[in-house]
């Protein structure tokens, strides 16, 4: 049910939406700070909603179905701020328009599968995929400047988690070839019968 405490997670990340648009448009370092808690805060509950439903045996359809979703929503609305706030080298910019890429082309083949009633699993390789994702992310919302300097000093946050996000979209590369090969066999599979029948109907 939607009131599942694993549900109510993963609903969180999408309520955190607005608040982390909020805070960055701050464009503060106080701002920068708090929203990369509260991006940092939704996505450590990507871990712990399907922790949790494991353990109490409690996955649902709609656990299934809203949790890839509210990943996707949050990395979106993540990198759609950084790059329309300026905060994203150019070095930093190819990395996320690959992983927005991906996103687009993973949902279209869930979409086209879901047709034919065959399910995509997430891979533990897409889980560390997500996982370089959120972290690099919460690294570039920080940013360089206020409090986030007094923790790491002279080092380049930024730069670090520019270097984080080309590790993602490595992993995003990889684990996207996977499904995109993956659909494209099931299409074949289901060409395949329809192609003999034309055969036949032509002979």
């Amino acid at each position: 049910m939607p009131t599942d405490l694993p549900n109510l997670l993963t609903l969180s990340r999408i309520a955190a939406i607005p608040l982390l648009i909020a805070l960055m448009l701050l464009r503060t370092p106080v701002g920068d700070i708090l929203a990369c808690a509260v991006f940092s805060a939704a996505a450590i509950t990507d871990y712990f909603d399907g922790k949790i439903a494991r353990d109490r045996g409690s996955q649902t359809a709609f656990g299934r179905m809203l949790d890839p979703i509210a990943d996707k929503l949050l990395v979106g609305a993540a990198l759609m701020l950084l790059a329309g706030l300026g905060r994203l080298s150019l070095l930093g910019l190819l990395p996320a328009i690959v992983i927005m890429l991906r996103e687009i082309l993973v949902s279209g083949l869930r979409e086209y599968l879901a047709g034919l009633r065959i399910g995509m699993p997430v891979t533990r390789l897409a889980k560390w995929k997500t996982g370089f994702q959120m972290g690099s992310l919460g690294v570039v919302i920080a940013g360089d400047s206020g409090a986030s300097a007094v923790f790491l000093g002279f080092l380049p946050i930024s730069w670090l988690g520019e270097a984080g996000l080309w590790v993602a979209a490595a992993l995003t590369l990889w684990t996207g070839w996977d499904y995109m090969t993956a659909g494209l066999r099931h299409a074949s599979a289901e060409d395949a019968p329809e192609a003999r029948a034309a055969d036949r109907g032509a002979g």
